[in-house]
């Protein structure tokens, strides 16, 4: 497998970022030449726009380099790896909430823009050259969203999740682009050429309206990863574990503390032993670890159990 092969590679997910980010300065390239040539502000916000999710995608690579670096103990260095002792992983929730944050105002702003045009009474456009870059555009944004969807179905990815978004966003906006530029096209010389000036801007207002939605449960769900609120799912099968292992071995009770941050699953688990229960060897406190990490399951790099055993509740409150 050669060398470029393997940057592009789309079962890895650093593969699928970067292929993204090939693809988004590409067409960033072509919006900002385009929309220049032919006059319009929204081919040129539409590039913008483009140059903005390239940037963000190179930070989640970045994250995503970190993160895994750090689970799987290569490619960090030794000082970075104790400066950040408790790993990358909080970083995840950080540039998704900071990338759905973006997507969401670059919609509003193109939003308000296109009010402003509307207003104003409207742009007059060179539609052969806009109608030529919104065709090209509109192929290779659903290409590289297909083509993403299809392989986040075995990476499972929230940084690839969020990046589908984006492409689908902007297929919606250069496509609703293209519905206003070919009907400008057609109206010109006619009697209903007046309206021309005021497609493009309406329509793509239209469109703001309906793709803001979309990053906004990317970033509620990165904002409780942030603020540590507690998975309810992830909780009650911890408590379900941890209540069996109580009754098994005698234990007087436990506590559980169980937090999501970004793909890490962060689950401390305390246990009030009896003053008078039997004394153990430190071998036989280490076998009763391994046994509720088993019972708690998902024994990937990202997750981080921790297993106290104590007499006194103080400590595990």
């Amino acid at each position: 497998m050669s060398m470029r092969t393997r940057i592009f590679e789309l079962t890895d997910e650093r593969g699928v970022l970067r292929t993204s980010i090939a693809v988004t300065l590409v067409i960033s390239s072509l919006g900002i030449g385009f929309g220049l040539f032919s006059g319009s502000f929204s081919i040129v916000f539409d590039g913008v726009y483009s140059l903005i999710d390239a940037s963000m995608s190179l930070l989640s690579l970045v994250a995503v380099n970190l993160i895994m670096s750090y689970a799987t103990t290569k490619g960090l260095s030794r000082k970075l790896r104790e400066r950040f002792s408790m790993g990358f992983w909080h970083l995840e929730p950080m540039v998704l909430g900071l990338n759905g944050t973006l997507l969401i105002s670059a919609a509003v702003y193109a939003f308000v823009t296109a009010i402003g045009s509307l207003l104003e009474g409207g742009r007059d456009l060179e539609f052969g050259w806009a109608i030529v870059y919104a065709v090209i555009t509109v192929i290779a944004c659903a290409s590289i969203a297909i083509v993403e969807a299809r392989a986040n179905h075995r990476i499972n990815s929230e940084f690839v999740r969020l990046d589908i978004k984006g492409w689908i966003m902007s297929t919606g906006i250069t496509g609703a682009l293209l519905i206003a530029f070919l009907i400008g096209f057609a109206v010109q010389g006619t009697q209903w050429q007046w309206i021309s000036p005021y497609i493009d801007p309406a329509v793509l207002a239209i469109v703001c309206l309906l793709i803001i939605p979309l990053p906004v449960s990317t970033v509620r769900q990165a904002l409780a990863d942030i603020f540590l609120v507690t998975p309810v799912d992830l909780k009650e099968h911890v408590d379900t574990v941890a209540q069996a292992f109580v009754e098994k071995h005698g234990f007087i009770s436990y506590r559980a503390y169980v937090a999501r941050v970004g793909r890490s699953r962060e689950i401390e688990l305390y246990f009030i032993a009896p003053a008078d229960g039997p004394a153990r060897t430190i071998a036989e406190w280490d076998a009763l670890r391994d046994e509720i990490g088993d019972l708690v399951g998902d024994k990937s790099p990202d997750r981080w159990l921790t297993v106290v055993f104590t007499g006194d509740p103080e400590w595990a409150e």
